[in-house]
């Protein structure tokens, strides 16, 4: 040890803290030296001896002799500080915690479990407690733990350096859960960075506030219902509650609801109309409120807002009990750029494309994943991974794909960087997404993955053997769109509009869809559902309630939006609570009586739920009757009675109005939403049609029936 070696621990600078500090071998036996910078006196406590310790610098740094026979880390320091006496284990007496096989694979970017390795984590290493932090900085100078414990002083707890992986550690004993934590980084020129949150921080403060907090994720206390049943759920009944916690509902004070009270209030109510799986907007962490959760800073944290790791498990949990999957939105595609996050993390481009043409989303001003970097693709399939394993969740939507899958995405010509054959398809991307949904699917059989990808993009949802990206599932935008803009049509207008309800059957097949009447549909402008649809109050509501029956009884999955339930009149506002005042008014309370009763005739009809994203599971009725504004299919699966979807979009009855039909005999009417329960006209075919075996459409059979004004009905065979 030299004087230079000293002068560069005290100023936080050592490239190699761990060569000075802690025991040494010199001529004269074993040296301990440690940097206090708080401490007016240190005592070395090893073997039964005691040894005062002699101040070399005066900003604390202290040496001593280890007395005859003591080991490392066996020994303690009695600090003395301005604040009293505190007995303490020093960290530079403890070994590294990760290995060379750990080396290897994060270069390879194959760790399968990095969510075990990196960040901080509460364990028992060589006979003390604490916490191991580890951090992925390639190119820093000098990577520090600083918190509390230290009084924020990067000099105290310098860490060790993985020299192969890039990767910096350090066990810190005597620490445990709650600790607050950042770390201090001075990039390559030696300048100070500002402070890190942890990339792999499994919890933090709550905004404004921004530090990781040591957190368990490995012992949470789960019941026996830890996951619902495995299986293809292409062929089963998925209908999906898209919520956003925070302002689904709020407390009574105006704050947030925690975890604990979102499972007593939101599970029940969700489960009770019948809905298969709550998707939530992102509760990875967060800094700004107003972007919803799709700024992520903690891709391994749920967000503080509403409580601790723990309190997400008991929610999950909970969904569980009640027959509910859990699909949590993730965030691949980008990055805020807050200087505590990933954003030139280590002084350099590391978790972002260098090249801003790739590496920088002028939409929303958020740094983008270098995809073709082993060690940050890892870095995302870990964080997807994490969940599914240690909160058990059921699946991932992937958001904002298509931002993905194409250099040129919103930007301008000339501010992109084409392929070398002048192509704008993300090869990285596109690899890294086969990759993570292979792995995931391989170690998650049960899982969904879901894509938001608004393109033509071929082969979203299919397998990646077979060239796709390996999705389960592709959100169907056109489909919402098309659907979305006949509604907002005066119904003596959408006979020329009629195209835009049916066009989504010419490419229905060509992916696994999810029909979504999702969040940014009811936001910036676009108006709540209700309000978009012209005509009085009665009309608004009839219209909305016969979209829905069109809707369920379509092929697809299907998403709805919370408030979308019933009918929630002014846009999404992620600062307030729904309207649910508006649940005292019988029209309000009509159409999530239909909503429960669609869920629940859905998930019990094989017919409408398990050929869903298949052609066989679907026939014509009527599809060109543009001038009554009706549509009408048949919904089929094997050895299950068929169901006849028949929809009016005008104000106009419809009487003894001919249909085809599969097979003579009784159709029973098992959904219309005009009935008066939902607040309709009672208009129906008192329960049931007949149909004679009278040819009609190419169809063996047909009836007479009465289409209700803007109504869908729904008709079972029922022979028995």
């Amino acid at each position: 040890m030299t004087a230079e070696d000293i002068a560069a621990i005290v100023a936080g600078c050592h490239p190699d803290p761990f060569g000075v500090l802690g025991p040494h071998q010199t001529a004269r036996g074993i040296e301990l030296r440690a940097f206090l910078p708080a401490a007016r006196a240190v005592t070395l406590h090893a073997g039964g001896h005691s040894v005062v310790m002699a101040r070399r610098h005066r900003a604390g740094f202290f040496v001593g002799r280890m007395p005859p026979g003591a080991a490392s880390p066996d020994y303690t320091l009695r600090v003395t500080t301005a604040d009293g006496r505190r007995e303490q284990r020093d960290p530079y007496g403890f070994g590294p915690v990760l290995g060379p096989l750990d080396d290897h694979l994060l270069l390879e970017g194959t760790h399968q479990r990095l969510y075990d390795r990196l960040g901080a984590h509460v364990l028992h290493h060589q006979g003390a407690d604490g916490v191991h932090f580890a951090v992925w900085a390639p190119n820093a100078r000098r990577v520090s733990v600083v918190g509390d414990f230290n009084r924020w002083d990067g000099r105290c707890h310098p860490m060790r350096k993985r020299h192969d992986s890039g990767v910096w550690e350090i066990f810190v004993p005597d620490l445990g859960e709650g600790t607050v934590y950042k770390y201090e980084l001075l990039g390559p020129d030696c300048a100070l960075l500002p402070l890190k949150t942890d990339p792999f921080g499994f919890a933090a403060e709550c905004r404004p506030a921004n530090a990781s907090v040591v957190a368990r994720t490995d012992a949470f206390a789960w019941t026996e219902a830890t996951r619902l049943p495995g299986g293809d759920w292409h062929r089963r009944p998925m209908t999906i509650y898209e919520v956003h916690l925070g302002s689904w509902r709020r407390a009574p004070d105006g704050g947030f609801l925690s975890y604990e009270a979102l499972a007593d209030a939101l599970i029940p109510y969700a489960a009770g109309l019948g809905f298969t799986h709550l998707e939530l907007l992102p509760v990875t962490e967060h800094p700004l409120d107003a972007s919803w959760g799709y700024q992520p800073i903690g891709l391994f944290a749920p967000t503080s807002r509403f409580g601790d790791p723990a309190g997400f498990a008991h929610f999950v949990d909970r969904a569980h009990e009640a027959g509910l999957g859990v699909i949590l939105d993730w965030v691949p595609a980008h990055f805020p750029t807050d200087n505590h996050g990933l954003a030139r993390f280590d002084g350099t481009a590391l978790y972002e494309h260098a090249d801003p043409r790739r590496g920088f989303q002028p939409d929303w001003n958020t740094a983008v994943y270098d995809f073709g970097r082993r060690e940050v693709a890892n870095f995302l399939l870990a964080s997807a991974l994490f969940w599914l394993d240690r909160y058990r969740i059921d699946g991932l939507r992937a958001d904002a794909v298509a931002s993905m899958l194409y250099l040129d995405y919103s930007r301008p010509a000339g501010g992109w960087a084409p392929n070398p054959d002048g192509s704008n398809d993300n090869r990285d991307a596109a690899a890294f997404l086969r990759m993570a949904n292979t792995r995931i699917y391989a170690q998650h059989p049960g899982t969904t993955m879901i894509a938001e990808e608004s393109t033509a993009w071929p082969g979203v949802s299919r397998p990646v053997e077979a060239g796709g990206l390996g999705f389960g599932f592709k959100w169907n935008m056109g489909w919402m769109h098309d659907t979305l803009s006949y509604l907002a049509q005066d119904p003596v207008h959408r006979r020329w509009h009629h195209r835009r309800m049916t066009f989504g059957m010419l490419y229905a097949w060509s992916e696994n869809f999810v029909l979504p009447l999702s969040h940014d549909e009811v936001v910036h402008g676009k108006r709540s559902l209700l309000s978009r649809i012209p005509g009085d109050a009665w009309q608004r509501c009839a219209t909305l309630r016969a979209y829905y029956g069109f809707m369920w009884g379509h092929p697809g999955k299907k998403l709805l939006f919370m408030g979308g339930e019933f009918a929630q009149e002014a846009e999404w506002n992620h600062d307030r609570g729904l309207d649910w005042q508006l649940l005292d008014m019988p029209a309000h309370r009509g159409v999530q009586s239909l909503i429960g009763d669609l869920n629940r005739a859905y998930r019990a009809h094989p017919a409408l739920h398990a050929r869903d994203c298949e052609p066989d599971g679907f026939r014509w009725i009527e599809a060109d009757d543009a001038d009554a504004s009706v549509f009408a299919w048949l919904r089929l699966a094997p050895d299950a009675p068929p169901v006849a979807v028949l929809c009016n979009f005008t104000p106009v009855s419809r009487h003894r109005y001919r249909i085809g039909l599969p097979a003579a005999g009784r159709w029973r009417e098992i959904v219309n939403t005009d009935a008066e329960i939902y607040g309709g006209t009672g208009l129906g075919n008192q329960g049931a049609v007949l149909a004679e075996a009278s040819p009609w459409r190419d169809l063996p059979a047909s009836a007479e029936i009465l289409l209700p004004p803007l109504a869908t009905v729904w008709l079972l065979w029922d022979p028995q």
